[in-house]
């Protein structure tokens, strides 16, 4: 075994999502399915969180094309199949091949590269539409955030902007949101401050590449108490382990840059179901509304 492979004790596949299984004529579902009760190296999940990101063409992707994209070694790549049960990469790839819908190889053929992108987002909103048919984790996650006061909300990066989104129209509805969108030896100081004065529950967006500095903070955000729920792209991110409910939304990966429309649109659903937990969040708004029309904030 390389040293890329030393095993994290304990390491499983195991609640990795707290939103449940999603159906299964899903593509990332049926991966998921094989994934579960596997014991599996980092580098193995790091396989598998690619596998996930990538779902819908898995199936048509050699070994090696699998190892730079999750950016591990060929012989990895076979090593994890063996994991899985199988003879070999070529033996999961068949499997895959053989449960992928038999249409799945002529659309995607018939788009452009831009095209693909947009497709592929489209296949991921229509992943997380299936996620939320069972309401109850994003119900859950807005009790928690509606309690907290105050409310800090952690993207650093990539994710930053998502962070930034969801805190703008939180601020709107809930009395004291505070946005950690810059790293540093600050944000320790920062989460101590939000937990003196009161808060019971931080709310991460998290996205590749995933900062070491992520999840450090929300190991921190555990150690003082806060109840962490994340938004990241896959069930098997690398900040799932330090976090209490994770809800996976998956990027696009087709173009030079990650896109993220649907960690974007979980985290206003995220919103919505915070919104329901606050009683005064339609007064709020309303007030807003009076303002910023006698102050003529915008353009109508």
């Amino acid at each position: 075994m390389s040293a890329e492979e030393t095993v994290e004790q304990g390491a499983t596949t195991d609640a990795v999502t707290a939103m449940g299984p999603a159906p299964a004529d899903s593509p990332a579902a049926r991966l998921q399915a094989l994934f579960e009760g596997h014991r599996l190296t980092p580098t193995q999940r790091r396989i598998a969180h690619s596998m996930v990101r990538r779902a819908a063409d898995v199936p048509f992707l050699s070994s090696v094309e699998l190892a730079e994209l999750a950016g591990v070694s060929q012989p990895s790549v076979t090593r994890f199949a063996v994991a899985l049960g199988f003879d070999g990469y070529p033996a999961l790839r068949k499997h895959l091949r053989e449960v992928a819908p038999a249409e799945q190889t002529a659309a995607s053929a018939s788009y452009n590269e831009y095209q693909q992108a947009v497709e592929a987002e489209i296949e991921n909103l229509r992943h997380l539409a299936e996620l939320l048919a069972d309401p109850r984790p994003v119900q859950k996650a807005g009790r928690l955030l509606a309690a907290s006061r105050p409310l800090p909300v952690l993207g650093l990066r990539a994710a930053a902007s998502q962070a930034y989104g969801f805190a703008y129209f939180a601020a709107k509805v809930h009395p004291d949101v505070r946005l950690l969108n810059e790293g540093g030896t600050m944000i320790h100081d920062r989460i101590d401050a939000a937990v003196r004065a009161g808060a019971s529950t931080l709310l991460c967006f998290a996205l590749p590449r995933h900062p070491r500095e992520v999840v450090d903070t929300l190991g921190y955000a555990k150690g003082a108490g806060l109840t962490v729920v994340t938004v990241a792209d896959s069930a098997f991110a690398p900040v799932a382990k330090v976090s209490d409910l994770l809800l996976p939304a998956a990027v696009g990966t087709g173009l030079a840059f990650d896109t993220a429309c649907a960690p974007m649109l979980l985290g206003r659903v995220l919103l919505e179901a915070m919104c329901d937990d606050l009683p005064d969040a339609q007064a709020r708004l309303e007030e807003f509304d009076a303002k910023a029309a006698a102050r003529g904030l915008f353009v109508e």
